[in-house]
């Protein structure tokens, strides 16, 4: 979380709550990866109290790579490439299976891109008032397109699947990146994973429904 290294271990407790229970909802391996995400945003806002503490204390300067990248393996390969596998998983629809399908190799294509460039790239990471700004050293015309494909592999699976009431994930993440892009443009990574982690009680109650509709009738 972009606030402080307290506010970011807060939320990732709480998150380790939700998420916990949100995978106790999941009764079939299929469902287990969109489960998982609210567990997966608690590791990624904890990894960023640990960078809070690398930022606000220089006795741990020199372990601050590893929450860093922690982080942004979470921010910048991951997402990309769960949010729409956890669809397609859950998936019945045969059309839509085929379209979530290809998002999926777009999106690994945008994961495999990101780890070349974290790589080769400098990362750093700078403290202004209560925000973290991540930087990567991409070239201008890679971060104009790999925004776009970003966009369309996280946020364009939520309103294909015909899950009931993925539409709802779907609006919270659309609805959290607008914000954090107005308000906190300098800060949309940090600032967007943490809102989007707000989206966990969404997938609680998604996953709720999962669950009724298919044992309730027994």
């Amino acid at each position: 979380m972009c606030f402080s290294a307290n506010a970011s271990f807060g939320a990732g407790a709480v998150l380790t709550v939700i998420g916990v229970a949100t995978m106790s909802k999941a009764k079939k391996p299929s469902q287990l990866v969109f489960a998982a995400i609210p567990l997966l945003f608690a590791v990624q806002q904890i990894s960023e109290g640990f960078t809070w503490l690398t930022v606000m204390n220089n006795e741990y300067l020199p372990w601050q790579k590893i929450p860093v990248h922690v982080f942004l393996f979470f921010a910048h390969i991951l997402w990309p490439v769960w949010i729409p596998l956890s669809m397609l998983l859950l998936e019945k629809e045969r059309s839509h299976k085929k379209i979530l399908g290809a998002i999926l190799v777009l999106a690994a294509l945008l994961s495999i891109s990101e780890v070349y460039c974290q790589i080769v790239y400098p990362v750093s990471v700078e403290l202004e008032g209560h925000h973290i700004g991540y930087t990567v050293q991409f070239p201008k015309y890679y971060n104009f397109i790999t925004e776009i494909m970003y966009v369309v592999v996280t946020l364009v699976p939520c309103f294909i699947s015909g899950i009931k009431r993925m539409w709802l994930f779907g609006y919270a993440l659309t609805i959290t990146l607008v914000l954090s892009a107005i308000f906190y443009e300098v800060y949309l990574v940090s600032v967007w994973c943490f809102f989007a982690a707000v989206t966990s009680v969404v997938i609680y109650f998604i996953m709720s429904k999962l669950e009724y509709k298919k044992y309730a009738s027994g």
